[in-house]
């Protein structure tokens, strides 16, 4: 079997090898780590949405995301079930409250959601087990995802402990565990009643809404109730959402309205370039030790697009040798970052291709500036 002139010319220099493909696996980690981050961020964010049960949403058009809702009259939710095709409403609402750890009295921010328990609105299974538990007062159901530093609440829960603590100063206990995980906006969860809400959060206007969610009789028009229910709310103090539409208003407000997901995209595009840098001096100083074998190869017949499928294939094994290790290490890395932050950090097939997508480019735009300095292998030079 004839081993390919490009792979020889790569492994004559066996350090120089070694560097290049340390080089590209090290801009592929830097690719993976930031574009894994954005996607946590973006998976954590719609998390709770994914959780509930509905067919139709309704926000305040004031609302940015889950983490900074606005209130509108729970009145116009009420009057959806004036239109046809609409068989039941129910509402959520969202609060930050501050936890009291039971275990060291320490405080910490922790979300709070707030539903009516007359039917089953949430798709976690230990809610649904636990509607009759949480029409109780001051009971709540506790996230055992959330950051350790809230305390052992699932340990304690688990071991068959009265577990209590306090939020806003006031004392509840938790009957019941599920799980979401933390999120770039909240590092906790519980999940209560509406009226253990309003406990937890007294200020509270009890005819106000952070969320309107509308179940479809089966069989209905979904376009056309989602249109009539925007007709009916035409003055502007209610936004009508399709569930795919409610789970993309999350998501474009984490890319495209803060900050961080601009970092993440840049983070990404700056390991771009230093693989097309690494990849460029390797590639353009290999082509230039080799200048006269070069053309040599042109006096000898070889034309200039034999030269450059040459290069462009050194270019393709630098991709896919130094593509390995950096998966490889980004995995060992993703899984170490979900313990620690309990954030949805994890390799996924649509993420490696991604990664090894942008290595083939970075390599083959190495490539192509590279091939330039063939321009002057010129057979007259060492003829």
């Amino acid at each position: 079997m004839k081993i390919p002139l490009a792979w020889l010319q790569l492994s004559r220099e066996k350090i120089r090898l070694l560097i290049a493909i340390a080089g590209i696996s090290f801009a592929d980690l830097l690719m993976f780590m930031q574009l894994g981050f954005k996607g946590a961020l973006l998976q954590s964010a719609i998390t709770v949405h994914e959780q509930v049960e509905g067919d139709i949403f309704l926000l305040s058009p004031q609302s940015d995301a889950l983490i900074s809702m606005k209130s509108f009259s729970s009145r116009r939710l009420q009057q959806s079930l004036g239109v046809e095709g609409v068989e039941s409403i129910n509402y959520i609402n969202i609060g930050f409250g501050i936890w009291k750890n039971p275990e060291t009295l320490s405080t910490r921010q922790i979300m709070v959601i707030g539903f009516n328990p007359k039917d089953q609105l949430f798709k976690l299974p230990e809610v649904q087990e636990n509607l009759d538990q949480l029409r109780l007062s001051d009971v709540v159901l506790f996230d055992d995802r959330s950051r350790p530093e809230f305390g052992p609440i699932p340990e304690w829960f688990n071991s068959g402990k009265n577990v209590r603590a306090e939020i806003n100063e006031r004392e509840v206990s938790v009957r019941g565990l599920f799980s979401i995980g933390s999120s770039f906006g909240a590092d906790g969860n519980l999940i209560t009643s509406d009226l253990n809400f309003l406990r937890i959060f007294p200020d509270r206007d009890r005819n106000l809404i952070d969320m309107g969610i509308i179940r479809l009789e089966e069989g209905a028009n979904y376009q056309a109730v989602i249109n009539t229910l925007k007709q009916k709310f035409d003055r502007g103090d209610v936004v009508v959402l399709s569930r795919e539409e409610f789970v993309a208003y999350e998501r474009e407000y984490w890319e495209n309205s803060t900050a961080i997901g601009f970092i993440f995209n840049l983070g990404a595009g700056m390991g771009l370039i230093v693989g097309v840098v690494i990849v460029y001096q390797i590639l353009y100083t290999d082509v230039a030790d080799h200048l006269p074998e070069y053309a040599t190869l042109k006096a000898m017949g070889y034309t200039n697009n034999y030269l450059l499928r040459l290069v462009f294939q050194q270019a393709f094994i630098l991709a896919c040798v130094g593509f390995i290790p950096g998966i490889g290490v980004s995995t060992l890395l993703y899984n170490a970052a979900a313990g620690a932050t309990g954030l949805p950090i994890y390799m996924t097939v649509s993420l490696a291709t991604q990664v090894y997508i942008l290595t083939l480019g970075m390599c083959f735009v190495s490539g192509a500036i590279a091939v330039n300095k063939l321009k002057s292998a010129d057979p007259a030079d060492i003829f």
